[in-house]
């Protein structure tokens, strides 16, 4: 089964979308990856989700990923006197480290990383941003603040602390459990909330190793500012729109989803752009206007893959919201600019033989407009380099690894398909010959290119190129 597209799309799976027969008709909608997210539901529904998908991917005879997405920390104000409480703006206001059921001079946060944290001037961000206060005087147990923008605040609402590094890890006890249940079900991707700084991507890799990709979840101001370092040790990343536009300001948020994309293709590590892509169809069975466009700047962008969230989870329309993204994808990229607005957008390249073969491969491809790029990879790793390139031609990646057959489909343009290994360079040929007819990707005499790394076996060793007739 061939999707006719090069970006790929992943959809969130919740009551809206979980049973069997909705997962293979959002499959055959579109989905290339479906996201399990761990704030929401418990274990067993999860693995029966599971289970459901890979019952489907025997079924269609296509891979297909899973990615799970851990809960991470959650900063929330505990328990109000009539379960809410008023704040005016102007107003003097306290948080504090002990107690319940507080007013406007003990409001719970049994956070203490925060009070250890915040310095005068910083501000806290509560319910989204729907109330600003900003922080006065802190000490270990009690932190007083001046209300900016007022509003009603009720019981657990959500804190964020754009301008604060706080020392907790992304992994909570309750993520650790579902990190071990995860990977013993087999998931493809791991993502990662409530990343700060590298040294949190060393200590999940300390976990997971090489069990599952990882992906970053960019979401903190703080995560911008090592986000080379963050990028390198990730395996993906998530433009987490949503929570980075709680804590940057609405307007820089576009600039940064460009800027991240573009960091990401440089480091030949794939980007999803996530949140509220289609937000109108949790209701609405056709988006706004703006929100295609949003869908297709993305794709402008260069981005890998498109994410939907309570649109798939538990929107009235799942499937129509994956219908409605392939078809905006489709369109972008057979738009007549597309290719000439992601080539102006192209990082710069890697002085490297692997980078510079696969650079060539994708010129040649695009000179002599061949049918396919057919690519050997047991990583992923030369797919992911002539992907870089966003080349016209279709990737067809061959590999031997399951995993890495379900991971590629998160890569822009990979058309991932597992097959046995090859030992020599005739057989090299032959099966690229053979797949790129049978997966409808060419016809006899039909012109492909061949990439791989010689000898084989070589775990990221980009270094042939071989132009054939099929």
């Amino acid at each position: 089964m061939r999707r006719h597209r090069h970006a790929k799309i992943v959809a969130t799976v919740g009551p809206a979308s979980s049973a069997p027969d909705r997962l293979r008709d959002l499959f055959l909608a579109g989905v290339d990856t479906f996201r399990l997210n761990f704030s929401h539901g418990v274990q067993d529904d999860h693995a029966k989700v599971h289970a459901a998908i890979r019952a489907l991917e025997r079924e269609v005879g296509r891979p297909i990923g899973i990615l799970q997405d851990l809960q991470g920390p959650k900063i929330r104000i505990g328990t109000l006197q009539g379960g809410r409480q008023d704040l005016v703006a102007g107003e003097t206001i306290r948080f504090v480290l002990e107690g319940a059921e507080g007013d406007k001079q003990a409001i719970p946060l049994h956070h203490p990383e925060i009070f250890t944290a915040v310095v005068p001037g910083q501000e806290l961000l509560i319910d989204d941003g729907r109330v600003r206060v900003r922080v006065l005087g802190p000490d270990r147990h009690a932190i007083t603040a001046e209300v900016i923008t007022g509003g009603v605040i009720s019981n657990r609402k959500g804190v964020n602390l754009p301008g604060t590094l706080l020392d907790l890890s992304p992994l909570t006890e309750k993520d650790r459990a579902d990190l071990a249940f995860g990977l013993d079900l087999g998931v493809d991707w791991v993502a990662l909330s409530f990343v700060q700084k590298p040294s949190d991507l060393i200590e999940a890799r300390g976990i997971i190793g090489d069990r599952a990709g990882i992906m970053s979840k960019i979401e903190k101001p703080q995560a911008l500012e090592r986000i080379d370092d963050i990028i390198r040790l990730s395996d993906a990343v998530m433009v987490a729109r949503g929570d980075l536009g709680v804590e940057i300001p609405h307007e820089d948020v576009p600039g940064r989803q460009k800027e991240l994309i573009r960091a990401c293709r440089l480091a030949v590590k794939p980007v999803i752009v996530a949140t509220q892509m289609l937000d109108s169809m949790v209701q609405a069975p056709a988006p706004t206007r703006a929100e295609a466009s949003d869908v297709a700047t993305a794709i402008y962008d260069g981005a890998d893959a498109v994410m939907l969230s309570a649109e798939s989870a538990t929107g009235k329309y799942p499937v129509e919201a994956v219908s409605m993204m392939d078809r905006i994808i489709r369109s972008v990229e057979g738009h007549k600019l597309y290719h000439s607005i992601v080539a102006a957008s192209e990082p710069g390249e890697e002085e490297t033989p692997p980078h510079a073969v696969a650079t060539a491969t994708a010129d040649l491809a695009e000179a002599v407009r061949a049918s396919a790029i057919v690519t050997y990879t047991t990583s992923g790793t030369t797919a992911a380099r002539v992907a870089r390139k966003r080349p016209a031609s279709s990737i067809l990646a061959l590999t031997p690894s399951l995993a890495t057959s379900r991971r590629l489909c998160l890569l822009w343009g990979a058309h991932s398909v597992l097959t046995d290994d090859v030992d020599s360079y005739e057989e090299m040929t032959a099966k690229a010959g053979e797949y790129a007819r049978a997966e409808g990707f060419a016809k006899p005499n039909d012109i492909i290119v061949v990439t791989a790394g010689i000898p084989f076996h070589t775990v990221g060793n980009t270094n042939n190129i071989r132009l054939m007739q099929v």
